[in-house]
């Protein structure tokens, strides 16, 4: 009898759709990031969902068994916890609904809390535990030439995701092909998946790098966004729109993103939190934005007081007055009259 699995988002580059899978335990001492792993459901105190390959979020019962892949989360706002810390116990969390496991060691009292799971093997191919590692491709070319508009944050919940959607929209009115891409952070297809909806021709995210997490050493992460960029090549494309997820001071190498882009980059909005953050991000990624938008430009006294302490203008741009300043500020960066 064919066991049934509930596919997390992590494993939608792995190709295990309406397969035959081979799922057999492993050793604790040789479990590695990346690694597919069967978790089978025990307590759902709070979240009671997760986020399948194609973005919908299933509800999950006792007992179900969960497909996921170990990797490592450090969330200021939500939840820490690291594959590493499962103990010969076998027992961890989910620690997003899209797939990301390990042992949770901190979470935040506003956030529900997640998913208890049993481990109950690793899915295995040709012989070998089945890793992300081994579902990605090595670009045929390296090297990549789009201006870039790029959103980078002072944490996250920010604002950036609605942000990207925000311009993606704005360009396509404008006629543009645009790439949308989430560079950094830990598994959601959600945001990327927005980024469609408003109209991306194509979406890419850290997960297609072949990564549960963004938090992994920087050599690995520069190594495998480069291969990530370096895909995009032969698209058609005018834009990428990137956001590079948290700030550049958490470990989701928000800052070798950043500088793999520098060249590329013809625009970047900052959003952030509240006023007074602008100041310490827009010092720690060394570059002074062209917008401000989020939180701290919710209300005029924000928009206000982000021009008094940084003299950079901010923008809300969930008002649709803003929306022609935006597009002004855009035909400028990329040199394309988008105005309409």
């Amino acid at each position: 009898m064919n066991e049934h699995f509930l596919l997390s988002t992590v494993t939608r580059i792995a190709s295990l759709e309406g397969k035959q899978l081979e799922i057999a335990h492993l050793p604790r001492d040789r479990w590695q990031r990346g690694d597919y792993v069967v978790g089978e459901v025990l307590e759902m105190p709070g979240l009671k969902t997760v986020e399948l390959t194609n973005g919908r979020m299933a509800e999950v019962a006792e007992s179900d068994r969960v497909i996921g892949a170990l990797g490592k989360r450090m969330a200021t706002l939500e939840a820490v916890g690291d594959w590493q810390d499962i103990g010969e116990d076998g027992r961890f969390q989910l620690l997003t609904p899209g797939g990301l496991m390990g042992r949770l060691t901190s979470c935040s009292p506003f956030l529900p809390n997640p998913i208890s799971l049993a481990y109950r093997g690793h899915v295995w191919r040709g012989n070998k535990p089945l890793r992300m590692d081994h579902c990605i491709r090595s670009p045929a070319c390296d090297g990549w030439n789009f201006p870039v508009v790029l959103i980078v944050g002072t944490s996250m919940s920010a604002g950036k995701t609605t942000v990207g959607k925000v311009i993606i929209r704005q360009l396509k009115r404008a006629g543009l092909k645009v790439i949308g891409a989430k560079l950094t952070g830990a598994a959601r297809y959600r945001d990327v998946l927005g980024f469609g909806d408003a109209g991306a021709d194509w979406i890419y995210d850290f997960v297609d790098m072949g990564l549960p997490s963004t938090v992994c050493p920087p050599d690995l992460f520069r190594k495998r966004l480069n291969g990530l960029l370096a895909s995009m090549t032969n698209l058609p494309a005018d834009v990428l729109v990137a956001e590079a997820g948290a700030s550049p001071l958490e470990p989701y190498n928000g800052t070798v993103a950043v500088e793999a882009l520098e060249k590329h980059v013809c625009c970047t909005i900052l959003c952030a939190s509240d006023p007074y953050a602008v100041i310490g991000v827009a010092s720690a990624f060394g570059c002074q934005p062209d917008i401000v938008a989020g939180g701290a430009a919710n209300t005029t006294a924000g928009i206000a007081l982000v021009k008094k302490l940084c003299g950079i203008e901010a923008l809300n741009l969930l008002e649709s007055r803003s929306l022609v300043r935006l597009n002004r500020i855009l035909s400028s960066c990329l040199n394309i009259d988008i105005s309409h």
